[in-house]
Order: structure tokens, then C-alpha cells, then sequence
């Protein structure tokens, strides 16, 4: 690490120390020590190695910098599309569950119905037998009440009509009377 430090320093240095000369009397000192008016060749040669070393020192960490920036990038994008597939797999999966859920719907609506008719008809069937129970309870009554009447009504008549001094009848007879008198 220190190396690279005193490289980088070297690099910076020397065409400082190069472009620090003077320009007039010392260009023409120039051209008699190199041979040439202007020093454009050598301040091309020192930049290739101010380049060079630039690059030498800085090239690893900005590759490894954009090597790991793709890397995060590549990391975020397999976890979006992670997250997506697995988005798509939930969707697919309520999606069933949604129609498993409306099957089972219509299969409760369908024995609902079911049970619904079975309920009534077993209402209808214990409606009709009520019915007919009250139907025979009142017919019993009725023949009862009918003949309850009958009772009082030969009691009554008898009370009425007939006392024990009047003529003398037979049973034969006091029933036939009777029965033309309700009948």
C-alpha cells in the first residue's frame, strides 16, 4: 500500500516539477540542451506514465467497485424476480382456493335445497297428519255432541209428553216414537 502511495506521489510530482521550468531564456536553453523549441514530446511520454500509473493504482478498486455495483444489481433483480414468482404462485393459489371455495358453495346451496325439500315435505306430511287427527277429534266430537243431543232431546221430549198415567206403551213402541221424533 505504501508503494502505491509513493508511486502516485512520484506520478505527480515529476511532471510538476517538469511543467515548473520557465519559459523564455530557459526555451531557448531548451533548444540548445535538447535540441528541439518545445518540450511537447516529453510532456506526452510524462502523461502516458501519469495515465499509467493512475491506471495502475485506481483500475482494481473502480472494477472492483462496478463488479460489485453488478453484483448488487444481479442480487436485486433475482430477488424481484424471486419475489415475483412467487407472487405469481400465491395468485395461482388463491385462485384455486377461490374456486375450491365457490364449488364448495354450490355443493352447500345444493344440499341446503336439499335439506330444504326434505324439511318440507316432512312438514307437509305432519301438517297433513295433524290435519286429519283434528279432522277424526272432530268427528268423535261431533258424533258425541250428537248424541249427547239425541240424549237430551228423547229425555225432554219424554219429560214433555209422555208422563207414566198416559197410555200404556211397550219398548218396541216408546223407541219407535222416538227415533221419528229426532230422525
Amino acid at each position: 500500500m505504501k508503494r502505491n502511495r509513493w508511486l502516485l506521489v512520484a506520478a505527480l510530482a515529476v511532471p510538476a516539477l517538469l511543467a515548473a521550468g520557465g519559459h523564455g531564456e530557459e526555451a531557448s536553453q531548451y533548444l540548445r540542451v535538447a535540441g528541439r523549441e518545445t518540450d511537447f514530446v516529453p510532456r506526452i511520454f510524462n502523461f502516458l506514465i501519469f495515465a499509467g500509473l493512475v491506471y495502475y493504482l485506481i483500475a482494481e478498486p473502480v472494477r472492483n467497485f462496478f463488479k460489485g455495483r453488478q453484483e448488487a444489481i444481479a442480487s436485486k433483480l433475482e430477488e424481484i424476480e424471486r419475489r415475483l414468482q412467487e407472487a405469481k404462485e400465491a395468485r395461482r393459489a388463491a385462485e384455486q382456493a377461490l374456486a375450491e371455495s365457490e364449488k364448495k358453495a354450490e355443493e352447500i346451496l345444493k344440499d341446503a335445497r336439499k335439506e330444504i325439500e326434505v324439511l318440507t315435505e316432512r312438514y307437509r306430511e305432519m301438517g297433513a297428519k295433524e290435519r286429519e287427527s283434528l279432522e277424526r277429534i272432530f268427528r268423535e266430537r261431533m258424533e258425541l255432541e250428537e248424541r249427547k243431543m239425541k240424549r237430551e232431546t228423547i229425555v225432554a221430549l219424554l219429560d214433555e209428553n209422555i208422563s207414566s198415567d198416559d197410555i200404556p206403551l211397550s219398548a218396541g213402541q216408546v223407541v219407535d216414537i222416538l227415533e221419528k221424533k229426532v230422525a
